[in-house]
């Protein structure tokens, strides 16, 4: 079979080495969801191939995606990429933009330098999405990064920050009056990462959205990490906490039924982790949650019985506990991990 052919991890003797290094702790691992399908919405803006089609008729009313077809692309061609890219959209730049593969991304981290490099072209820049790529692109655990907090000191108007993977990630505590939505989409988040959240000054954030999971890919926080948002004494104006793809679901459950800031929420989100009877079990014996309009709780480990019951309970509440899973003999699993 010619190299085209295969998944990209496989066509690249580099990745062939990494995939090598991860199959001793794939075995104990389960990936039951991947990402395949690229967003065509961000930011409610329609989004568009920088290289492809015509220009749109306004181009600050689209969300621009930059990404390289070869996937070991030199950081040049990258940029030069870029380059098209704010030709197109505009004099303030994009309003939205999605960052998807960069080049080795599985092994260099996202070249931060070209958006705080252009931040004078960037003006417009509203909502940012980096690493939205799929499995066969680079596995959501392999994707790398570096300390991203100059973006949102260089970025004060930024309303928007998603990025996709977690390796070599790093935050420090900051304050942002301009952010709105912080989502963090990984197979193993660092404590370190959630723990400056906490720390940080973000009075205007209504929706976070952390996906935790597993030790094995770096997801190393416990519920006490989250204790400073569960507390509510930061991220004042949160509506909608999401901590999702959690191998310790159960234990933040047990949190969450005692946190102050859940009775400011209107959405919570548990969903894509290893929730049980147990966890669900604290979550209805804790404070009241009549007061959610949703609670997420697909991709879990309940029995029919209790699901049911989490459902009876809260009347009035949209409450989803779909996609049921079956324990393994090795144990639970995230939907997210790899």
């Amino acid at each position: 079979m010619a190299a085209a052919a295969l998944p990209q991890w496989m066509a690249s003797p580099q990745r062939v080495v990494r995939q090598a290094r991860k199959l001793s702790v794939v075995a104990a691992t389960v990936c039951a969801v991947t990402i395949h399908e690229f967003v065509t919405t961000f930011a409610d803006l329609p989004v568009v191939q920088s290289e492809d089609g015509p220009d749109p008729v306004d181009p600050a009313a689209v969300a621009w995606r930059v990404e390289m077809e070869d996937f070991e692309a030199s950081e040049e061609e990258f940029a030069a990429a870029f380059e098209r890219m704010l030709a197109r959209s505009g004099p303030a730049g994009p309003t939205a933009l999605i960052i998807g593969e960069w080049g080795c991304a599985y092994d260099t981290a996202f070249p931060i330098r070209i958006l705080l490099d252009n931040a004078a072209r960037l003006t417009g820049l509203r909502a940012l999405f980096i690493g939205e790529m799929s499995y066969e692109q680079c596995e959501i655990s392999w994707i790398h990064h570096s300390d991203i907090t100059p973006l949102l000191t260089t970025f004060p108007a930024l309303e928007r920050l998603q990025l996709r993977g977690a390796d070599g990630l790093e935050l420090s505590p900051v304050r942002h009056e301009s952010l709105r939505a912080l989502v963090f989409q990984s197979g193993g988040l660092p404590a370190s990462v959630i723990r400056a959240i906490g720390a940080s000054d973000l009075p205007g954030l209504t929706h976070l959205e952390l996906w935790l999971g597993v030790a094995n890919y770096g997801g190393d926080a416990r519920a006490e990490d989250l204790e400073p948002i569960l507390a509510g004494r930061s991220l004042p104006a949160l509506t909608h906490l999401g901590l999702r793809n959690a191998e310790i679901a159960e234990e933040l459950a047990a949190a969450v039924a005692a946190a102050p800031v859940v009775s400011r929420l209107t959405s919570l989100d548990l969903s894509l982790g290893v929730l049980g009877d147990a966890g669900a079990a604290s979550l209805l014996a804790g404070q009241p949650l009549t007061h959610l309009e949703s609670l997420d709780l697909h991709h879990h480990f309940m029995s029919p019985e209790m699901a049911q019951r989490v459902v009876d309970d809260l009347p009035g509440v949209t409450v989803d506990v779909s996609d049921p899973q079956k324990e393994e003999r090795w144990g639970r699993y995230t939907a997210v991990a790899e």
